[in-house]
């Protein structure tokens, strides 16, 4: 008998049915990313029913040295969540370990199994007056030990955080099968380092995220959504600090999208209304939302707002929402930019951030810079503005062989970028991790005392190198 068959018969007996399986046809959704640019191959795929059982298997795997590539929704952008072509690697999913076990309304927080949709979790906390403050357009497949590993931003950042910042409590299943349980919040805690923090952004390959506990925010009584068009990326800068200035903490969103992505959109879905009537060099989303306690003068402040800022001659145009079903509306439009990119034909996508107050100068001088290098290609910026975190996508010249495109002029243009962003002081993945995409970039551009470190930490946790081998280091 192979080592993998004993190995599998041993797993087999352990989940059960429903808790194991090499069905191909069961397989084959979930060994492509959502790209499409990475395809493996998987041992089997295990789904366990809770943290006792994912614990036994991983002790298992460690027995039988099986490597382990956790999965979350798939919906990952950077090939984390995709096993290698090997065949050696166990997929695991923990989609079954999908309960919200407590909604604390007192203290405003959630606990929950790493399985739950980002959706999923947004209905149970509305339906107790509060929200987890964290969407994106993945909302409907990505899970909340997804969203910890690769410490997920999405479009409300700007005011409450990344992942990190939600993140109250962890527990999760380390190399060797212990259980590191630390669910329980405390304002104060000394006791040395903040391991579960440690998890997050991780990647899977320092630990298996099984439940966490995360922050509430009380929910959105009243919102207004504004659609405005501006002349630059300046402009739409400074129209930021003017938000800024006027609604506080009630800004929560600030998006800004080319003119190309929107043709784009209105070209993959003929449907959707262009909110302003004019063409305009860059168009802004902006989202102001108020609880309970302040949602009456909500739209006279937001009226104000903008006011002042045709006053002083910061947009060119704007339209705000008069309904729930609008603001949707204006949101689709954004969501719907990736997508509608990705019809256009190849490209290469980068999820890069520089300092907020640099990334229109950024973009501005970057965007001239590479289609002047790479003839034919059209440089499009879009996304969160506010944070300094733009998608940064480099569509290529009319082709016919996509795959070549990748291999040659889409790989050098990487790492151009790459190379311009590090320039800047920025960052190469912003929200959507490191992965097995951007791996051997990190390693070329990042700092080696800071990659000396994580890889002693995953050495001393993950000696054999089981957990989700080939990603981010």
């Amino acid at each position: 008998m192979t080592a993998s068959r004993s190995f599998l018969d041993e797993a087999a007996a352990l989940l059960g049915p429903r808790g194991l399986t090499q069905d191909p046809d069961l397989l084959s959704p979930w060994l492509t990313d959502w790209r499409g640019r990475f395809t493996g191959r998987a041992l089997a795929l295990a789904s366990p029913a809770d943290t006792q059982e994912l614990s036994a298997l991983v002790r298992l795997c460690a027995a039988h040295r099986i490597p382990i590539v956790p999965q979350g929704g798939n919906s990952g952008m950077s090939g984390g969540a995709t096993p290698d072509a090997s065949g050696t690697a166990l997929l695991l999913s923990l989609r079954r370990m999908n309960a919200i076990s407590e909604i604390d309304t007192q203290a405003r927080q959630v606990t929950c199994g790493a399985g739950v949709v980002l959706q999923t979790l947004h209905e149970a906390a509305e339906a107790q007056g509060l929200r987890f403050p964290l969407t994106l357009g993945g909302k409907g497949s990505a899970t909340v030990g997804g969203l910890i590993s690769t410490n997920a931003g999405g479009s409300q950042v700007l005011r409450h955080g990344s992942m990190r910042a939600l993140v109250l409590g962890v527990e999760a299943v380390l190399a060797d099968g212990q259980v590191f349980s630390a669910l329980t919040p405390l304002k104060k805690d000394n006791r040395g380092f903040d391991l579960k923090q440690l998890l997050v952004g991780s990647e899977g390959t320092l630990g298996i995220v099984t439940a966490a506990t995360l922050r509430l925010v009380p929910a959105v009584a009243e919102r207004v959504v504004i659609w405005a068009g501006v002349s630059s990326l300046p402009a739409a800068r400074a129209l930021l600090l003017h938000c800024e200035d006027a609604a506080g903490e009630a800004l929560e969103g600030f998006e800004v999208m080319p003119q190309a992505s929107i043709d784009a959109v209105r070209d993959y879905m003929p449907q959707a209304r262009a909110p302003l009537e004019g063409r305009h060099a860059w168009h802004v989303l902006i989202e102001v939302v108020a609880d309970g306690a302040s949602a009456a003068t909500l739209r006279d402040r937001c009226e104000a707002m903008m006011e002042q800022a045709f006053e002083r001659e910061l947009l060119e145009d704007a339209a705000m929402s008069t309904s729930e079903a609008q603001a949707e509306a204006f949101w689709r439009i954004r969501e719907t930019v990736p997508a509608a990119e990705r019809a256009r034909g190849p490209a290469v996508q980068h999820d890069i951030s520089v300092p907020v107050e640099r990334m229109p100068e950024f973009v501005e001088t970057t965007v001239p810079m590479l289609e002047a290098e790479w003839p034919g290609t059209e440089a499009i910026a879009f996304g969160h503005l506010g944070d300094g975190n733009v998608h940064y996508h480099v569509i290529a010249p009319s082709v016919t062989n996509g795959p070549a495109w990748h291999a040659a002029d889409g790989k050098a243009i990487s790492r151009r970028v790459h190379d311009l962003v590090t320039q800047w002081n920025g960052s190469i993945s912003a929200e959507h991790g490191i992965g097995q995409l951007k791996r051997d970039e990190l390693g070329r551009l990042g700092d080696p005392v800071a990659l000396s470190m994580m890889r002693a930490v995953k050495q001393a946790l993950d000696p054999h190198g089981l957990l989700n081998p080939g990603k981010l280091l």
